[in-house]
C-alpha cells in the first residue's frame, strides 16, 4: 500500500491572496467579494506578500529548498467556484521543493508546497447549486508528498504531527475559520491510484483511505482492474464514491500568468525569523538536557511556552530539578498559568532557586509554586493539601495490601488515586493527587 497526501492550509493573513478583501469574519455569503477576486474584466490581481513570507516560513520547516525567484501560473479550468475559470497557482516554480518531513526516524519526501488561491464553496441544493465566493481568492499552500505513507493509521499519525508544528510556525489557530483540508492518494501492489479530494479532519483522512484500502484489495482479489479516478468522501455514510475520471497536469493547460512576471523571492527572505518547530524542540530538549524523549514529547505537547519555561529554569538551576519542578505543580496547573506565564516566570524562578539553596523544603516550594500560580493564600494551599494528604492516607489505611505492591510495582497506587478522586468529588486535579500519592507511598 502506497498513501501520498496533498494537505491544503490556508494561511492566516489578513487579506485575500490577490486583493484586499478581508480574508475571514463575513457574516453572510458573498460580503467579501470585490470585481478583482470575482474576475471582473479589467480588473488586475495584486500579490500578497504576507503569503510569500508565510509560504517561506513553511518551506523551511519541510526542509525544502526555496527558489531565488518564482512565477505563478493559469491553471485552466472550468467550474462554477472559479469566476476566472482559472485558478492562479504555481506550476513550474513552486515556493518548496524537494524537502523531507521525519514522522519518528521514517523520512516522509515533500514533493513541493506551492501557493495558489482557494476557489468558492458550491453548496448542492435540491433546484440546483450555489455558490459562495467568500472563500475565493483566499491564500493556500498545497503541500504534496511522495508517496511514502504505508497506512491509514500512519498517514493520520503524520497530518497531527505536521499540522501541530504547521500551527505553531505560522501561528494559525485550531478553532477559527481558516480550514486544512487534504487529498488523499492511495494505491494497492502496484495498481493506478485513486484520489480522495477534500477530505476535512484527521479521523476522516484514516476513515476514507481505510475504506479505499479494503475497495481496492476486493477489486484486486476479484481480478478486477482499479480505475484511475477521483471520489469524494462521504463522512456520514464513511464511505467514498466516484466523482470523475482522474485528470493529468496536461489537462489544466497550465500556462504562466503574465501580470505577475518574477517574483523576487530572495530578497523578501532576509530578515524573516523563524520559530523552532515543537518537533525540532522535542529533539533539542532530548540532545541539549539529557531527558527522555518522551517527557520531552510531554513538556512540549502540553505547551511550547512550559518548553521555554523549563529552559529557563535550566539555566538557573540543574535540569533535573527543573524538570521535577515542571513536571509537578506547573505542569498540573498549567492552565492557570499560560496568560500569565512571560510575568510570573522571575517568581517561579526565586521559589525554586530558594528551595535549591536549602531556603524552603520540597513540600513548601510545592505549595509556594500552587499558591502563586493558582492566586490562593498559601494557608489556603496548604490547608488544601493537608486535606488531600488526610484522605490518601485513610485510603492507605484502608487498603493496606496497596503499600507492599506498590514497592513492587508503581501502578499499585492507582487504587489510592481512584478512591481519592472518586472521594473528593473531583476537588483535586489527577496530578496533585497523583504526586501527593507517590510522595506518601514512596515515605512508608
Amino acid at each position: 500500500m502506497k498513501i501520498g497526501l496533498e494537505i491544503h492550509v490556508q494561511l492566516p493573513t489578513r487579506s485575500k491572496m490577490f486583493c484586499s478583501c478581508p480574508a475571514v469574519g463575513a457574516a453572510g455569503p458573498n460580503e467579501h467579494i470585490c470585481p478583482g477576486c470575482m474576475g471582473m474584466p479589467g480588473t488586475k490581481p495584486s500579490l500578497n506578500k504576507e503569503a510569500v513570507v508565510i509560504g517561506i516560513k513553511i518551506a523551511r520547516l519541510l526542509n525544502c529548498s526555496v527558489p531565488d525567484t518564482m512565477w505563478f501560473n493559469r491553471k485552466i479550468y472550468f467550474y462554477p467556484d472559479l469566476c476566472r475559470h482559472y485558478q492562479i497557482t504555481q506550476y513550474e516554480t513552486p515556493i518548496a521543493q524537494k524537502g523531507v518531513y521525519y514522522l519518528g526516524k521514517k523520512p516522509i519526501r515533500i514533493t513541493e508546497a506551492h501557493l495558489e488561491e482557494d476557489p468558492g464553496t458550491v453548496t448542492r441544493s435540491g433546484d440546483g447549486s450555489l455558490t459562495d465566493y467568500n472563500r475565493s481568492g483566499m491564500p493556500l499552500i498545497e503541500i504534496v508528498t511522495e508517496p511514502d505513507l504505508s497506512t491509514p493509521a500512519e498517514a493520520r499519525e503524520f497530518l497531527t504531527a505536521l499540522l501541530r508544528d504547521i500551527r505553531h510556525v505560522i501561528d494559525l489557530p485550531d478553532d477559527g475559520e481558516r480550514t486544512i483540508r487534504a487529498d488523499c492518494n492511495i494505491s494497492m501492489a502496484g495498481s493506478e491510484r485513486c484520489e480522495v479530494k477534500n477530505v476535512n479532519g484527521l479521523k476522516n483522512v484514516e476513515r476514507a483511505l481505510t475504506y479505499e484500502a479494503v475497495r481496492q484489495t476486493k477489486i484486486l482479489k476479484a481480478g478486477g482492474k482499479i480505475a484511475r479516478e477521483t471520489r469524494h468522501y462521504d463522512a456520514e455514510r464513511m464511505v467514498t464514491t466516484s466523482a470523475r475520471k482522474k485528470e493529468y497536469a496536461g489537462d489544466y493547460a497550465y500556462v504562466c500568468d503574465p501580470v505577475f512576471g518574477k517574483v523576487d523571492v530572495k530578497s523578501i527572505m532576509d530578515g524573516i525569523e523563524h520559530k523552532e518547530s515543537p518537533k525540532n524542540m522535542v529533539a533539542r530538549l532530548v540532545s541539549e538536557y539529557s531527558i527522555d524523549v518522551r517527557i520531552a514529547e510531554q513538556i512540549v505537547n502540553t505547551s511550547v511556552g512550559l518548553a521555554e519555561l523549563f529552559e529557563h529554569l535550566a539555566k538557573n538551576v540543574v535540569a533535573d530539578m527543573a524538570l521535577k519542578w515542571v513536571t509537578g505543580p506547573i505542569s498540573s496547573s498549567w492552565k492557570a498559568l499560560e496568560k500569565d506565564v512571560v510575568a510570573r516566570t522571575a517568581d517561579i524562578t526565586d521559589i525554586v532557586i530558594r528551595q535549591r539553596d536549602g531556603e524552603i523544603n520540597d513540600v513548601e516550594c510545592a505549595m509556594l509554586l500552587k499558591a502563586l500560580i493558582t492566586g490562593k493564600d498559601v494557608d489556603a494551599v496548604r490547608k488544601g493539601g493537608a486535606d488531600l494528604d488526610a484522605l490518601i492516607r485513610k485510603a492507605i489505611e484502608e487498603n493496606p495490601s496497596v503499600a507492599d505492591d506498590h514497592k513492587k510495582n508503581d501502578k499499585a497506587m492507582n487504587r489510592i488515586i481512584g478512591i481519592v478522586m472518586r472521594e473528593s468529588g473531583g476537588a483535586y486535579s489527577s496530578s496533585d493527587v497523583v504526586d501527593a500519592a507517590k510522595r506518601i507511598l514512596d515515605g512508608l
